[in-house]
């Protein structure tokens, strides 16, 4: 390990392996350090020459990004790091630094490294600056200032929990590097440790072996999100090598997706539980244990209230720093999450704590996570849950019905809350709306309760073997229904086709590139207001989805989407 204070100025092979990059086409070809000191200097000599202090990077390159942060900090200069490139988003952070470096301000610097090849030693300041920014509770971004140091003592955190597990293993990752989870494992702790990481970003089984097999040996950053979803995806078993360790970070992982890692890898992901603002805090494996361990120097304690306090190096500051999430402790020194503190709304003049509601509701066996959100635009104030199904409670859907299936997870809130608090609402999905770093935003799960870009509000989805299903309702004011026809309103076919194609293309990536739509059917008219039921069912083999709609039990569409193959 190298302090990362020293990266640029302490004794180093040469050829330490920094980033592996096969995207030229040449196998094995990795970035080393001497390589990544000669582009952080060249990078240095520029910046130097310009006046500007806080320099937003919004660059997607994880090595590039990597070079131009240490550069920054070699001149003294501020790093500020977005988590996103959205123009939207960037311009809410006008204020917040001089200039914004790019891929393209640091590729057109490339040139000038061949003739400073040998990089002088450039000494960084430990606790220089650094400026993270978040969503924060109101959706607006969150300033999260940190030194250097602090991340120093996090990766070190990290390399004695499990740098031996990790071994010489390139860092592969599905998560992007510009918030705290992926800088630290996806660049700083390989940086400082001496192992590489993976220039390319991961989006499903197949792209990991495919660096698997160029890299050898291998360990895996990703979110709960993803790994959820990797499982029903082609590839998934046949990685081979496996990577050493999955990790996983931005919210509990379902208890479902661990299993099915445990059961093809022989052990579940590494789950890390912390926040931009405190760093790492525990870490589980949920084929040992549900509950959290605190990581290797960090205190953790519970407040009179439950909320949970932390005492860290990762901090800055000596001090016990409270969070919004309640704990219980068991008996080992564990702990496990029972919400947050700072969701409590008031319902007909009483208390719901709507941490409390998801976390009974998950209790249920044909629950495998919850969210329950207040329902904006209500005549009175009403809460609305979005489900995530187990297999049980995708079968109960399927045999029972969606009104009661609701009834039945009514019944067992009603047991714990009072009636009045009860969810009046209710919206059945395989998962929740987590985001691509693993966050589950308000403002995604309320918008289950509305009409989707297409249309249609999805009442319920469910996986069903290789098949999906789904309950649509046809909004009575849906725009399609103007003109077709007059006074007598049916929805129409080509509209009923595309619904079926942009779903199907969210669990099979080559929908969307249709070759044909054959064998297509038109048995009965669906008029405005009917909730439709639609089954899609996938050939991967033929690369094609069947699709069938039926409505009050009677067929009323069907055909086939050819894709085609993608090389």
């Amino acid at each position: 390990m190298i302090a990362l204070h020293d990266l640029l100025c302490a004794p180093r092979d040469a050829l330490t392996p920094v980033c592996r990059d096969d995207s030229a086409g040449s196998a094995h070809a990795v970035i080393t350090h001497a390589a990544f000191r000669a582009r952080t200097a060249a990078l240095v000599w520029w910046l130097r020459e310009q006046s500007d202090r806080r320099y937003a990077l919004c660059i997607d390159d994880p090595f590039d990004f990597a070079c131009a942060l240490f550069a920054l900090f070699a001149c003294g200069k501020e790093p500020v790091i977005p988590a996103s490139s959205a123009p939207g988003y960037l311009a809410g952070l006008a204020n917040a630094c001089d200039v914004m470096l790019t891929d393209d301000d640091v590729g057109a610097l490339s040139a000038t490294e061949t003739a400073r090849a040998t990089a002088p030693p450039l000494p960084i300041d430990p606790h220089a600056p650094l400026t993270l920014y978040t969503s924060g509770s109101s959706g607006s971004p969150k300033p999260i200032h940190k030194t250097l140091a602090q991340f120093d003592a996090e990766v070190r955190t990290l390399e004695r929990e499990w740098g031996a597990l990790v071994g010489d293993a390139t860092m592969l990752a599905s998560v992007p590097h510009r918030h705290i989870y992926g800088l630290l494992f996806r660049v700083l702790w390989p940086l400082a440790a001496g192992r590489a990481f993976d220039r390319a970003l991961c989006a499903d089984p197949q792209q990991v072996q495919s660096r698997i097999a160029q890299s050898g040996a291998t360990a895996m950053v990703s979110s709960p999100a993803q790994l959820a979803r990797w499982p029903a995806l082609a590839g998934f078993t046949d990685l081979t090598p496996a990577p050493r360790v999955f990790f996983s970070s931005g919210g509990p992982l379902a208890a479902d997706a661990a299993r099915d890692y445990a059961n093809v890898f022989g052990d579940a992901p590494v789950e890390i539980y912390g926040s931009t603002e405190t760093g790492g805090i525990a870490w589980r494996r949920q084929s040992a244990t549900t509950a959290w361990r605190p990581l290797t120097g960090v205190g953790v304690r519970r407040a009179d209230d439950g909320a949970l306090e932390v005492r860290s190096p990762h901090l800055g500051h000596d001090d016990w720093h409270r969070t919004d999430d309640a704990i219980a402790f068991d008996d080992d020194g564990r702990f496990r999450l029972q919400g947050r503190l700072d969701r409590v709304i008031k319902l007909d003049g009483k208390r719901l704590s709507l941490p409390e509601m998801e976390a009974r509701l998950a209790l249920h066996p044909y629950v495998t996570q919850a969210c329950v959100v207040p329902l904006a635009g209500a005549s009175r104030e009403r809460v609305g849950a979005v489900v995530a199904l187990s297999d049980a409670g995708s079968a109960a859907l399927r045999d029972e019905g969606r009104v009661a299936l609701a009834k039945a997870l009514r019944r067992h809130l009603a047991a714990y809350f009072d009636v009045v608090l009860l969810p009046r609402r209710w919206r059945f999905r395989i998962a929740l709306p987590f985001d691509a770093r693993g966050k589950l935003p308000v403002a995604a799960v309320a918008a289950a309760f509305g009409a989707r870009a297409e249309g249609f509000e999805m009442l319920s989805e469910a996986r069903d073997g290789d098949s999906l299903r789904y309950e649509l309702r046809v909004p009575p004011t849906l725009a399609h229904f103007n003109g077709h026809f007059p006074n007598l309103p049916i929805l129409p076919g080509v509209v009923q086709v595309d619904w079926a194609i942009r779903l199907a293309s969210e669990h099979v990536a080559g929908t969307r590139d249709m070759a044909s739509v054959d064998r297509l059917k038109f048995m009965a008219p669906v008029p405005p207001g009917a909730v439709l039921d639609l089954r899609l069912a996938h050939d991967a083999a033929r690369r094609r989805v069947q699709f069938a709609y039926r409505l009050n039990g009677r067929e009323c569409a069907s055909g086939v989407v050819v894709y085609r193959e993608h090389a």
